[in-house]
């Protein structure tokens, strides 16, 4: 599965460096059409639950990507990010050179839809390691994917993401994150919680 993952990620990759050298109007107008649905408010009002702590955001942001095969509530992905937010994955490719995708909400949706509608998915996190001051967070999130609820994890990482508090709720920033592997274990530490 972690080639799956790893495979799903370089096409991703691929086909940003097809598209940004390739311009034509249509996608241009693609990219404004992206661009406009990420650059102000989301287009969905957020589930107050959802975004009351920095506790709920997290637990909201491992459910809604979470199910059976199948669509998942993409207005609820959407509605948990910032303007401008950005998601963003480290990888090996074959040759065990590192690689990076950043991506917008709207890119990681249009680019794992189809995964999810043909593929069981769950993740949850294992342990947290936060930090806060004012009105920003940043949380090391261990997290475990299996293909069922409760199953045995095909992959483990740690998802680093930046939130802040405006308008009454918790908005995620950015989240970058890196899956377990060989080389790559998870440091002790990362596997609890903090004190």
């Amino acid at each position: 599965m972690k080639k799956v993952i790893a495979v799903v990620l370089a096409l991703a990759a691929l086909t940003w460096a097809q598209t940004s050298s390739v311009k034509s109007d249509s996608t241009q107008t693609k990219a404004t059409t992206a661009e406009s649905k990420t650059s102000g408010a989301p287009e969905a009002k957020a589930n107050p639950d959802d975004v009351k702590s920095v506790d709920a955001i997290m637990a909201a942001l491992y459910d809604v990507i979470s199910g059976p095969a199948g669509p998942r509530n993409w207005d609820r992905f959407r509605s948990l990010f910032a303007s401008k937010a950005t998601l963003a994955a480290i990888y090996k490719d074959k040759q065990g050179q590192l690689h990076s995708i950043v991506m917008t909400p709207e890119d990681y949706v249009t680019h794992d839809a189809p995964y999810f509608e043909k593929n069981a998915f769950f993740e949850h996190e294992v342990a947290r390691q936060s930090e806060s001051f004012g009105n920003i967070a940043h949380a090391f999130s261990t997290y475990a994917s299996t293909k069922t609820k409760g199953g045995e994890p095909f992959e483990r990482g740690i998802n680093s993401i930046e939130l802040y508090q405006d308008a009454g709720r918790w908005w995620v920033l950015t989240i970058l994150w890196d899956s377990e592997r060989e080389g790559n274990s998870i440091p002790a530490q990362y596997l609890k919680n903090s004190q």
